[in-house]
């Protein structure tokens, strides 16, 4: 796919500045955009940004024609924190073991907790077209991987110590705490950071040391080094366990740098040239900032360049939680977005601002917005930003994303869903209704934005919002209505037939109205049509679904059908359309 202008949106600026900063450091190499994630537990969707704006970038890269990687780090050293609160506080003895020597959740298929929170976000990467390189710090510190780097940093320990000893204060203190974030998607997003708020290998009695050993016995890091020796590289440690021995560094297998010299020596190590970070590490003493003052003073290389993301948050956050802390992860939200979407509410926002996603009924407006963009884009009319998002969120430099072929409003499908509970016969029905020229023939043309809407409304749609069409007519009600209103319903019963189609009810209901108060169908709105308008809804509304609010009505009038609609307004379902 070719480039987008460098003019059109913060993808471009961003890529401009990276492939110039490339050229800079690292001339004729292919360029290194990072993301790192800790599965520690559920990746949700402010984790997902981690991804999003690294991979943004990267593509637009690659769409340039210019080698590049995307480097997913996941952070499954990293040692276990706490136990949720819906798994079994049994799982409290494995604090302190990294992630990957800790058992997954009950019921998990999964080897350890790291695979058991990894392998939905794999899932959904791929469905989002998210191509990376990804790289197990398990794996890379179990195999040696950083040795000549663990006993560099071991011999310049206390020069390390001396850069972070700029920062030990009250008032710089380490990365944001969790405790102290009040919104809980905000606290998630810190909690899943990498070891935002582990310690910097602080100085005790025996002196500073910057590598963590996991205890042999135990496998917990409640270690303490009480001695190095920098020549034989023998290095003593005890811990809380009991267990204390010595070990030979250059070839122990078992421990990691302390997360704030980790961060920096891999950026040297690995080539990082691009790499977004959090609010959460961007404070004063953090990984982010000391880091950048070590990779330079001491590894020998330079920062990534990249831009601090703000949070994600979540509205109707409280349907997804099954227990206090639950936020929705990436593959929660492709369960009720289509891929496209997804990563069009990324695109759409610099990562310097923050941005909601709706799992309630916030979610209409966000698809009405896409297609309206959509159509836009068709019709060259999209502001060049808008449309520069909208391309990236439809494919990416390897292609196109998978699409529905006819993508009918998100609202319309919800409505049809839930009318039909889903029956897939009469949703054919409705759906081949909705437009008779062009009518729907397979409910395949509408996948996946159906599977999607029915999700949602299964999973989501409070029962109280539930549409159900009454079963007999409301006879009290059709005996206490006075004769304009009998008119009103006669008119409409009257109407169906030649107007069986979206457009048609929807000219029909706003209508009825207008020809009772004398009106041309194409009168503008006064405010006392409006009025009588709403009046009418109500009633309607009344008569089918036993409230005074509902679906759309000319949604409505297609899923229950021109007979029955007529019977239940006060008529007989004869007629040409009764047996729709």
């Amino acid at each position: 796919m070719a480039p987008i202008s460098p003019e059109a949106d913060w993808v471009s600026r961003l890529a401009d500045e990276v492939i110039a900063e490339a050229e800079r450091r690292a001339p004729g190499k292919p360029v290194v955009c990072a993301s790192g994630i800790s599965p520690s537990g559920p990746i949700h969707l402010g984790n997902l940004r981690e991804l999003m704006v690294p991979h943004l970038v990267a593509d637009e890269i690659k769409r340039r024609g210019i080698p590049c990687e995307h480097l997913l780090s996941w952070d499954d050293y990293d040692r276990f924190r706490k136990v949720p609160a819906d798994i079994d506080p049994a799982w409290q003895e494995h604090i302190g073991k990294p992630l990957t020597s800790v058992p997954a959740p009950p019921g998990s298929t999964h080897p350890n907790w790291a695979e058991h929170f990894k392998a939905p976000l794999v899932a959904a990467l791929a469905e989002l077209g998210i191509e990376v390189r990804a790289v197990s710090q398990t794996a890379q510190y179990g195999a040696g991987a950083y040795r000549d780097q663990i006993l560099f940093a071991m011999r310049e320990r206390r020069r390390i110590d001396a850069v972070l000893a700029r920062y030990r204060t009250k008032q710089a203190g380490q990365d944001t705490d969790p405790a102290d974030v009040a919104d809980e998607a905000e606290r998630a997003a810190v909690e899943g950071s990498g070891a935002a708020v582990e310690d910097d290998g602080s100085a005790g009695s025996a002196g500073y040391y910057p590598y963590k050993p996991y205890c042999s016995v135990c496998e917990r890091d409640t270690t303490t080094v009480t001695a190095y020796d920098d020549g034989t590289t023998e290095l003593s440690y005890t811990c809380a366990c009991g267990h204390g021995e010595t070990v030979k560094l250059s070839e122990h297998r078992r421990g990691k740098l302390v997360w704030k010299v980790d961060w920096p020596m891999r950026w040297a190590y690995e080539g990082v040239i691009f790499e977004p970070s959090g609010v959460d590490h961007h404070s004063p003493g953090s990984s982010w900032v000391v880091g950048g003052q070590l990779v330079s003073e001491i590894f020998g290389g330079t920062r990534p360049i990249g831009p601090m993301y703000a949070f994600v948050g979540i509205t109707g956050m409280s349907k997804m939680s099954s227990s206090k802390g639950r936020v929705p992860t990436a593959a929660d939200a492709l369960k009720i977005l289509e891929a496209p979407v997804l990563r069009w509410l990324y695109a759409r926002r610099k990562p310097s601002q923050s941005f909601k996603i709706a799992f309630d009924g916030e979610i209409q407006r966000t698809y009405d917005e896409w297609d309206a963009l959509g159509r836009r884009v068709a019709g060259g009319t999209a502001q060049p930003a808008d449309a520069a998002a909208h391309r990236r969120a439809v494919g990416t430099a390897a292609g196109a994303l998978p699409a529905t072929p006819r993508p009918l409003p998100y609202r319309m499908l919800a409505s049809v869903v839930d009318i039909t509970t889903g029956d897939e016969e009469q949703t054919l029905r409705i759906l081949s209704d909705l437009d008779p020229a062009h009518p729907i023939s397979s409910l395949d043309q509408t996948r996946p934005r159906l599977d999607r809407a029915a999700h949602w409304v299964a999973t989501q749609l409070p029962a109280e919002q539930r549409t159900q069409v009454r079963g007999e007519p409301d006879g009290e009600l059709l005996a206490s209505l006075g004769e304009r209103q009998r008119e009103s319903l006669r008119l409409l019963r009257e109407g169906l037939d030649d107007h069986w189609s979206l457009d048609g009810l929807t000219t029909l209901v706003y209508g009825v109205p207008k020809a009772q108060a004398g009106l041309a169908q194409d009168a503008k709105p006064t405010p006392e049509l409006k009025a009588a308008q709403r009046e009418f809804f109500a009633l309607l509304y009344r008569l089918l679904v036993g409230r005074e609010t509902g679906p759309r009505l000319p949604t409505l009038l297609l899923a229950v059908g021109a007979g029955r609609v007529r019977t239940l307004l006060g008529g007989s379902g004869s007629g040409s359309g009764a047996g729709r």
